[in-house]
């Protein structure tokens, strides 16, 4: 049992970053998370939860991983010899296997077109950790770091909470696909000045995250050659590269500064992972690759904060060794991604939801500006609350990715058939919201059983024909199991809660579309 303290009113003091709201987790981003936390979807025990579409989790290819494993015991098996060497101290340079397999793992996702120095590779628990160890390398409190719009919303957290830097962000929008520009690149930069700010780099992610796809190598150039004539830095976060759906539409920063002969190469920084091309958060790998040799060394130094346990690198330098089984895996991964991609904009398009063509990662990219009642980050908030604690779907809204353009949502359901549920209720909603606020005075209790029993019926009775003068009449001719008449009766009664038992009765996925608009437009009026 917990142990309670009661908590008065505070005291004694705490410092500024323990205060600060800087952390970015009152996002709607981590909110969506804890919707899911608090009310977990499980098919069996909790139909009715909140299903996750809002994680950019890979595992897809987990079956590789743990079949790898079954085969080579050894690589998790450290025997009494292992385990005295592993279990002492190890400086914080990390095992030099482990380094030099990660370097050829990193070279192989290029397609050999870079090549990487294992002494060049810091270890760091995790990519987060090593966003965070190089802003406080190359950023002092109150500088800036320019970062292109949409981003990952965990960036305001990683790079600004605990090192004090500002974010400037890189207006993009969907005009061209949501591309960096020179000239947002420059209104970015002019933005940070005039707030009389340093800056201090340029943070990219590539392939990116929410957007799903890669930057193109004419980009990647022009973001170079203006970080050179600012004299800045460029961070490239590549956690993602090994999930771009071919090696050839994947084009590192590393690549071109190799074709360039490190021309400038002191100032570009790569950070990598182990957590979505492997699937393998839960172990916190990361590593930061500079060209800069005081950059390697200050890191190194700084990594004592957060180094990765000498097991872990022990089984991941026996896996990642053999590069029979990662060519395997990288080949099988990429297919699968772009399997699980193809059907889940299939689910999505064919429902007229429009999503940006991504070529990478482990999202979608949707547009749900048509359903939005305002075209507002209000309009887009307010439609994302009712997906999240209505609908119980958890996806991410553009405005937490600070995109400037209202209706944009990121989504990468695990089960690729999921969709299907997006494309349901999406596609019903505006005229659900609409139907709402006209008869919210009106006795339309009966009218609600009728109009959803039917797409013809919808339709009629929302036009403002005779729906209202016959709907008593014609819900009576319900079939009494019909998954509308239990909706309504457990809706009449006051039991919106009773999702699962509305659920449990939909035999087909037209009934179920049917039982979530009667549960969405309840609850909206």
């Amino acid at each position: 049992m917990a142990i309670e303290i009661e908590q008065s009113p505070p005291s004694v003091g705490l410092s500024k970053i323990a205060v600060s709201a800087t952390h970015g987790e009152d996002s709607p981003y981590f909110a969506g998370w804890k919707a899911y936390d608090e009310n977990p979807y499980d098919e069996w025990s909790n139909p009715s939860g909140v299903i996750q579409m809002g994680l950019a989790e890979n595992q897809v290819s987990f079956d590789l991983v743990e079949e790898y494993l079954e085969q080579h015991p050894e690589a998790s098996n450290l025997g009494s010899k292992g385990f005295r060497e592993n279990a002492l101290f190890q400086d914080y340079h990390g095992l030099l296997s482990f380094r030099k397999a990660m370097a050829s793992f990193m070279e192989q996702i290029r397609g050999g077109r870079a090549k990487f120095d294992p002494e060049r590779i810091v270890l760091t628990a995790g990519a987060t950790a090593a966003n965070e160890l190089l802003t406080f390398i190359l950023a002092d409190p109150g500088d800036a770091l320019l970062v292109p719009t949409p981003y990952y919303p965990g960036f305001d957290r990683d790079l600004r909470w605990r090192t004090g830097v500002n974010i400037v962000p890189i207006h993009c929008d969907s005009s061209n696909n949501f591309q960096i520009t020179p000239q947002a690149l420059e209104a970015a930069y002019s933005e940070a000045e005039n707030k009389k700010m340093k800056v201090r780099g340029v943070l990219i992610t590539n392939p990116s995250n929410p957007l799903g796809a890669t930057i193109q190598r004419v980009v990647l150039q022009q973001i170079l050659d203006f970080v050179t004539k600012k004299n800045i830095h460029l961070v490239s976060d590549e956690i993602y590269s090994g999930s771009a759906f071919s090696s050839s539409e994947f084009v590192s920063v590393a690549e071109i500064l190799e074709a360039q002969q490190y021309k400038n190469a002191e100032r570009v920084h790569i950070v990598y992972s182990l957590s979505k091309d492997l699937g393998l958060p839960g172990f916190r790998v990361g590593t930061v690759y500079s060209y800069n040799d005081k950059v390697v060394t200050t890191a190194r130094r700084m990594s004592s904060f957060t180094l990765i346990s000498s097991q872990t690198q022990h089984l991941l330098a026996s896996m990642l060794s053999d590069k029979e089984i990662t060519e395997n895996y990288i080949e099988t991964n990429r297919e699968r991604l772009r399997k699980r991609y193809d059907m889940i904009i299939e689910g999505l398009t064919s429902s007229g939801i429009e999503c940006l063509k991504g070529n990478a990662g482990l999202f979608c990219w949707m547009n749900l500006g048509p359903f939005l009642d305002t075209p507002t980050r209000e309009g887009e908030l307010a439609l994302w609350n009712s997906i999240v604690h209505e609908v119980k779907l958890n996806i991410s809204p553009g405005s937490s990715c600070h995109c400037s353009e209202p209706g944009w949502f990121r989504v990468w359901p695990k089960d690729p058939t999921a969709a299907k549920d997006i494309s349901s209720i999406m596609k019903y909603t505006k005229a659900v919201r609409t139907a709402a606020q006209e008869l919210r005075t009106l006795s339309f209790s009966l009218l609600f059983a009728f109009a959803f029993d039917s797409d013809e019926g919808l339709t009629w009775a929302f036009d403002g024909g005779d729906g209202f003068k016959v709907a008593s009449v014609a819900v009576e001719g319900l079939p009494s199991d019909s998954v509308c008449v239990k909706a309504w009766k457990y809706l009449l009664q006051g039991n919106v809660g009773e999702e699962q038992a509305i659920h449990s009765g939909a035999s087909n996925c037209g009934e179920m579309q049917r039982a979530v608009k009667a549960i969405v437009l309840h609850q909206t009026c």
